[in-house]
């Protein structure tokens, strides 16, 4: 039976603890947790005890060196903040503890550096967890590429949409300052960037982007006639404001974070117009791929509906994935505390059935859909095989690959340190051509892009 150690007890934390807890209890159980809040250990205590699990031991992160060597745990998983990623991923492998992190890896091209030279170095395997490669609709697209139901891909055009839910939550947290997060085009868009270099089995070569804060944050508010507004919600939003968040309408928030912001000063509901935001809201980026491919990429984190549209074009025809994941957003929604974690909640089948206020069908049904249209032939449309759980059942195979070992996956989803790598780099270069308006070279940063590179591959 393994022992883990969990690093991060935020929202995140909670699938790989349950899992634990409940359906993978039989091959591993969490020994501690690593945390700079002892009212969040705590919180996950509560969980622990109600499965009849162990007492938990809590370590603050300047313990963790000495943990790895007292409680000698087989693996450690990382749901910390993005920019901590580097340093406990680099520490357990020098350790020789296996590592699970969340994407992404690490936020800057000195902790990709540092993350490899260490998984290089080291006995114990470093995995990424990139759930999306489970979806079954992104599973789909996966096989039918790789049967090449559209010939060699040419070009890819991809959309995200990130509603005024869950796109405006990343304006209030600590994703809101890009030294924390790396923006949204490392935090959220490594997920992205991830599928097409899976989607494609291919290696982005070269980057350019554009994009800036254009909707959120003080001076837009005050371009747009938004009127004062104070730092935190609880100071003076009303309830009719949409953008308003109370934690105490969410027992999890307010278990989380509110009851614990005392201890280290983390206000989880910053009013999405205040000052100090250093990421972007919408963004668009080239890619270029290493067997000739290009893929334009866009992100928009003010939508009014969440969901994404994603096109490849290919020598044999094209093929299209939809997906609504929320039609639209009442301006309630927010203010009663329907804020998501890190992803948006899957709305019930039934809301498609709502009216648009006007008294007609709302006019963007919820779901996904797939089309293929081979050249010179009509589309049709691809059915996309469901199943229990999050993400259509793909979270389950997921924890089953990390926590019981992958076993033969023809399509290939469990990720590897490189990945991670690959689609973080992607988004550190979209950075830094951001900031010098030139296009980036991935090779320049002297990181292995391919296996061939690596003297050995996780």
């Amino acid at each position: 039976m393994k022992r883990y150690v969990v690093v991060g007890t935020g929202g995140r934390s909670q699938m790989y603890l349950e899992a634990l807890l409940t359906t993978h209890a039989d091959v591993g159980h969490v020994v501690a947790f690593v945390d700079t809040n002892a009212v969040r250990m705590a919180h996950y205590d509560g969980l622990v005890a109600r499965h009849g699990g162990a007492p938990v031991r809590h370590r603050a992160p300047e313990g963790f060196a000495d943990l790895l060597r007292d409680e000698r745990p087989d693996a450690v998983v990382v749901t910390s903040p993005d920019f901590t990623h580097a340093a406990y991923v680099v520490a357990a492998l020098d350790a020789g503890v296996d590592v699970v992190c969340e994407k992404p890896l690490t936020i800057d091209a000195d902790g990709l550096r540092a993350i490899v030279e260490a998984a290089e170095r080291s006995t114990a395997r470093l995995t990424v967890t990139f759930n999306y490669r489970y979806s079954p609709r992104n599973s789909t697209v996966r096989r039918l590429l790789q049967e090449g139901a559209v010939g060699e891909v040419t070009s890819v055009h991809f959309e995200w949409c990130l509603d005024t839910v869950h796109g405006a939550d990343y304006f209030r947290r600590w994703h809101r300052r890009k030294e924390n997060s790396g923006g949204l085009l490392v935090h959220k868009s490594t997920h992205h960037f991830d599928l097409v270099n899976w989607w494609l089995a291919d290696v982005p070569v070269d980057v350019y982007a554009r994009g800036g804060l254009r909707f959120y944050g003080a001076q837009n508010a005050a371009r747009r006639g938004l009127g004062p507004r104070p730092e935190l919600s609880r100071d003076g939003l009303g309830r009719d404001d949409p953008f308003a968040l109370d934690l105490r309408s969410d027992p999890k928030l307010e278990a989380l974070f509110l009851a614990g912001e005392h201890l280290d000063g983390y206000r989880r509901d910053r009013d999405v117009f205040s000052d100090g935001i250093t990421i972007e809201d919408n963004l668009s980026v080239l890619v270029g791929y290493d067997r000739g491919a290009s893929m334009a990429y866009t992100l928009t984190a003010h939508s009014p509906w969440e969901g994404y549209r994603v096109v490849f074009n290919g020598t044999g025809g094209r093929l299209e994935l939809e997906v609504v994941e929320r039609s639209h957003v009442e301006a309630a929604a927010v203010a009663a505390g329907a804020v998501p974690g890190k992803e948006a909640p899957v709305v019930d089948p039934s809301a498609a059935a709502e009216t648009d206020g006007g008294g007609g069908p709302d006019l963007r049904p919820w779901g996904s859909r797939i089309l293929l249209q081979p050249l010179w032939g009509r589309a049709v449309e691809v059915p996309i095989p469901t199943g229990a759980g999050a993400h259509g059942g793909g979270d389950a195979v997921l924890l089953d690959d990390v926590l019981r070992g992958a076993g033969d996956d023809p399509l290939h989803r469990p990720a590897g340190y490189l990945d991670g790598v690959r689609s973080v780099l992607v988004g550190v270069a979209a950075n830094d051509s951001l900031a010098s308006g030139r296009a980036v070279d991935l090779r320049s940063y002297g990181l292995p892009l391919h296996a061939g590179e690596l003297e050995r591959t996780a």
